[in-house]
């Protein structure tokens, strides 16, 4: 895709005149990083607080009394109970198990839901929604409307509580309609780094003023898509398209706590959801393969697409995720393995050009989340 055809987010402008090396992704012209690089733009959120912008990703209303009850019959989580004020990570599944996209799911109240869906699958996700519950309760896109911040670090509640005081009172994934420089936003006590912080739903108009205003504060430095991976697979945290897709069930994503208790098997509203039998199945019965966290043990970084091997040399899984961890010091992966090596501390290796790195199947996260529960 050609510059030219690249979609641009509200802050556009803003990323090239902070200096931004820009990249395509999701269709988007997106900040990779800035003129701080992506190792100190990684080392600053875990110190204080990044400035994400994320506005690439797809954020959804759904109003009408049957809109939660209509959501469930999508996703394998607990929508109908979630409290307002609340929100909860969800996953599209298809009628095999398979993940369409994760998602984030908010209760604003008043009959009223707010989704943000990843920015690559948001068309899908949109038809998708319109064909199965499009009949049952109002769907309404802000693709173009809203923007989306993410203020993430330790240092972000101090930073944001000068714009809205209120939001130091906040725990982690709670949601909250509020007022920041006289404008109306959607906050929310979440991220997608590990770090306490907040993902902002603003309107477009108002982006970057607001941008402008955080990044202005002593502790707030641009981030870019770089080093928010890099944070991400340090947490972690799944990508979609990378650590799971269609053909991947949330139990082989390791993703089983995100099922919730009263859509399992045993719950009160078992199943309704697509492939809730294959998944129930998988719970049952275990996997052949599943999500582990993987630690190199030599400096050679392990990438995307490495075929991983046993001690005879018999392909036993692939990596679906890895770089190297600046907090950690040193490289780590995600990948799926064949459910005989799944063990902690399993000795594996993978192979990167030609030659085998030893690895040792790892927990997760690999550097600890620090999430504000109050």
């Amino acid at each position: 895709m050609s510059t030219e055809q690249l979609l641009k987010t509200p802050l556009h402008a803003l990323h090239l005149e902070l200096g931004a090396r820009m990249v395509p992704f999701a269709g988007y012209d997106m900040p990779v990083q800035y003129p701080l690089g992506v190792m100190k733009e990684h080392q600053h959120t875990r110190d204080q607080a990044g400035l994400f912008d994320v506005s690439h990703m797809g954020q959804i209303r759904l109003t009408g009394t049957n809109a939660a009850k209509a959501l469930e019959t999508l996703v394998p989580v607990d929508i109908i109970d979630l409290p307002v004020g609340m929100q909860r990570y969800a996953m599209f599944t298809n009628e095999t198990g398979g993940i369409l996209d994760d998602l984030m799911v908010a209760n604003l109240g008043n009959d009223e839901l707010f989704l943000v869906v990843n920015a690559a699958c948001k068309d899908q996700d949109l038809a998708h929604l319109r064909k199965h519950i499009g009949g049952q309760c109002e769907i309404q896109p802000l693709f173009e409307e809203r923007a989306l911040l993410a203020l993430q670090g330790p240092t972000a509640v101090t930073i944001l509580a000068r714009l809205a005081p209120e939001v130091s009172k906040m725990t982690f994934m709670q949601f909250a309609s509020v007022k920041l420089l006289g404008v109306e936003c959607y906050v929310s006590r979440s991220g997608y780094t590990g770090e306490d912080g907040f993902e902002i739903s603003v309107p477009a108009a108002n982006a970057e003023a607001l941008a402008r205003a955080l990044l202005a504060e002593p502790e707030v430095a641009a981030i870019g898509l770089g080093a928010r991976d890099s944070l991400r697979l340090e947490a972690g945290l799944c990508l979609y398209g990378h650590d799971m897709n269609t053909e991947t069930t949330p139990i082989e994503a390791s993703l089983l706590w995100a099922i919730s208790k009263a859509r399992r098997a045993d719950g009160p509203r078992a199943g309704g959801f697509p492939g809730a039998e294959t998944v129930f199945a998988q719970q049952q019965t275990g996997v052949s393969r599943k999500r582990v966290g993987l630690l190199p043990q030599e400096r050679t970084p392990v990438r995307e697409g490495a075929e991983i091997v046993n001690e005879e040399g018999a392909v036993i899984g692939t990596v679906c995720s890895g770089g190297f961890g600046p907090t950690l010091g040193g490289p780590l992966a995600m990948g799926y393995l064949d459910s005989h090596y799944m063990a902690l501390d399993t000795p594996v290796w993978a192979i990167v050009r030609g030659k085998k790195v030893p690895m040792n199947v790892s927990k997760m996260p690999f550097v600890p989340q620090r999430y504000y529960r109050g």
